[in-house]
């Protein structure tokens, strides 16, 4: 069978995803990934270099993958962050995965950072595009979204952080029933902080 270089690529970045968002930059292993990805140690480092370059791909891919599932309509914010929701609570690998690049301070490359932020600033310039937000001065416009965007993002993974306290707060006997109230109250927490800010069209 001849040698499949892209399926063996696409091995390596699930195993590697799996792995590191049960252990953490520090805590993968290498050798777990390619044992997992049936491919071998050297392959992984041809392809991405070292462990922490790895690390970066693995979580910009899955941040480019919710954002190529959900578009925010601008008209209608609380019904994308449902949307938004139901996505994260089918993938919760990618809120462990951003919470070891906080625990652990990953370092970036430039290239790499700038990609992540301007992907960022598109997000927040697709929210000022109702036709309230278009009443305001464009740098308050601006900020209101970012604001706006940032807040949302924690609105929603703070559920999936944390799934267990979750639980007890919310005084529910299972996950599935606490998300399920959560849904409804961070939808219409994202409906009232998008008018508050001047964001808000029909959604």
């Amino acid at each position: 069978m001849a040698y499949d270089a892209e399926d063996t690529r696409r091995r390596i970045f699930a195993a590697a995803a799996a792995e590191f968002a049960e252990h953490g930059l520090a805590g993968a292993r290498v050798e777990r990934i390619a044992t997992a990805a049936r491919a071998n140690k050297q392959a992984i480092y041809l392809y991405y270099g070292s462990k922490e370059k790895l690390f970066a791909a693995v979580l910009r891919a899955k941040l480019e993958e919710a954002g190529a599932a959900i578009h925010v309509d601008p008209d209608a914010v609380a019904e994308s962050v449902g949307q938004l929701f139901d996505w994260y609570q089918e993938h919760p690998e990618l809120i462990r995965l951003l919470l070891w690049d906080a625990l652990e301070a990953v370092e970036e490359d430039a290239e790499s950072e700038r990609e992540r932020r301007d992907s960022f600033r598109r997000k927040a310039e697709r929210l000022t595009g109702c036709d309230a937000a278009r009443q305001l001065p464009e740098e308050t416009r601006v900020r209101a979204a970012q604001d706006l965007l940032f807040t949302v993002m924690g609105l929603i993974a703070w559920n999936f952080a944390v799934p267990r306290m979750c639980c007890l707060v919310l005084d529910e006997e299972t996950e599935r029933a606490a998300l399920a109230r959560r849904r409804r109250t961070v939808v219409e927490a994202a409906r009232t902080l998008a008018a508050a800010g001047g964001l808000a069209g029909r959604g």
